[in-house]
């Protein structure tokens, strides 16, 4: 769900010259919302939202709640204050990675250079597939075509000089359409804009430009470097400079690999206890390393999330020595990480465990700390998450789960603890 501000007055039609606008952004048009619909089809017309009943979060919404005001991370509660009639449907994240997957391999039938930001959104650099399949907007106009008769959802395309122009472009040209800002007309189309629509521009960085009088990304253009580093920072301040004028060098990096891989839960009360805190942190350890062992990366940094039930949000991460894969090892520095926040003595609403700094673990040299080295489980402890791998893919995710014992005590003796799981022998 796209969060960027546009210009309700700005031009839908910048002119058709397409001469060094190779670069597409392509974003499906409210995904999760639009996956649930394409299988309900009685659900279409009606405001629809996605994500967890109760004190759950909106994932997405149709177009029709969010009229009421209803956006993505509000509130269950909040989004249904504001649209009480909404059907409330619950994540199915197994059909959005297939449609994923699959609209990225059309991306992919069009050109190699594809960067896949999330999951339903990518830039394609399509400068060599023009002569091969027409113009940019040919062919995004058949790439939209695709996606809608094979999966009944659309999608948004922005067709640009560059990622950051392509992106704004596809911004406007929501729900289910296509945008084409000519490369002569880039400098127009941003002087049309609020600063807010900028890259890097959040709600305090909007504050510290207004207060120097800067609101629009034409005010912003016309400023001096040197008054904006004054007003947001030596590096920000060149930054948006350079993006008022739509200078954005980056290339379009096929393969984009995931910044982070995490798991978070809002608790359906709010919970003093920190050791029933402590036992969810392992369950979400489990998963994002089971998301890793999937995807063979393993991850140098841990971060935890915490909010209290006075809705404040607290992170903390440490860097590992060494990078890790292992559930057990994931969870022992989240569990640090959360005794050492600052809770204030409030309760726990929501809890979250990400592994960031991911690296590709095939060929990664492993230098194995001192601590590892005079522990002869250290592999052993790997292996048998490998092994609960193997069983869930079977059985299911339910059918057996990593014990939390040896991890809080910090035992070896047993790397993990499981239950019997009927029909295994």
């Amino acid at each position: 769900m796209s969060r960027g501000p546009r210009a309700p007055g700005a031009f839908r039609d910048w002119g058709s010259d397409e001469s060094g606008t190779s670069v597409l952004h392509v974003d499906m048009d409210a995904f999760f919302a639009s996956c649930e619909l394409a299988r309900r089809p009685e659900l279409r017309g009606r405001p629809v939202i996605v994500g967890g009943q109760g004190r759950g979060v909106v994932l997405a919404a149709t177009y029709e709640a969010r009229a009421f005001g209803v956006r993505s991370a509000m509130s269950m509660a909040a989004a249904l204050r504001l649209c009480p009639h909404a059907v409330v449907v619950p994540p199915e994240h197994g059909l959005y990675q297939q449609v994923s997957e699959s609209v990225m391999g059309m991306l992919g039938e069009i050109t190699a250079l594809v960067e896949r930001v999330s999951v339903d959104e990518a830039f394609l650099d399509v400068s060599g597939a023009r002569r091969r399949l027409g113009s940019p907007t040919e062919i995004g106009a058949r790439l939209r075509e695709r996606v809608q008769a094979r999966h009944g959802i659309t999608c948004s395309v922005g067709v640009a000089r560059n990622k950051f122009v392509a992106k704004l472009a596809s911004t406007h040209a929501k729900p289910d359409g296509m945008m084409l800002v000519p490369a002569d007309a880039t400098v127009a189309f941003l002087r049309t804009l609020p600063v807010g629509a900028l890259w890097g521009v959040g709600d305090k960085t909007e504050q510290a430009l207004a207060r120097w009088g800067i609101t629009t990304v034409a005010e912003l253009a016309d400023t001096d470097v040197p008054t904006l580093q004054a007003a947001v920072g030596s590096v920000s301040g060149a930054h948006l400079h350079d993006l008022a004028w739509g200078r954005d060098p980056r290339p379009v990096v096929p393969g984009h690999e995931e910044r982070s891989i995490g798991a978070e839960t809002t608790f359906a009360h709010d919970l003093w206890d920190i050791g029933a805190v402590e036992k969810r942190v392992l369950e979400l350890a489990d998963r994002v390393a089971a998301r890793l062992r999937h995807q063979g990366i393993v991850a140098r940094t841990v971060s935890v999330k915490v909010r209290t039930s006075d809705f404040r949000t607290l992170t903390r991460a440490r860097t590992l020595s060494t990078p890790t894969d292992v559930a057990r090892e994931v969870y022992l520095v989240a569990r640090e990480l959360l005794a050492a926040a600052d809770l204030r003595g409030l309760p726990v609403r929501l809890v979250g465990v990400r592994g960031e700094n991911l690296q590709v673990r095939e060929g990664l040299a492993e230098q194995q700390t001192l601590e590892e080295s005079l522990d002869a489980r250290h592999d052993a402890r790997r292996e048998v998450e490998v092994t609960l791998d193997a069983v869930r893919e079977k059985f299911g995710r339910s059918a057996i789960r990593l014990g939390a014992g040896d991890a809080r005590r910090g035992d070896s003796s047993t790397p993990t603890t499981v239950p019997p799981v009927a029909g295994l022998s």
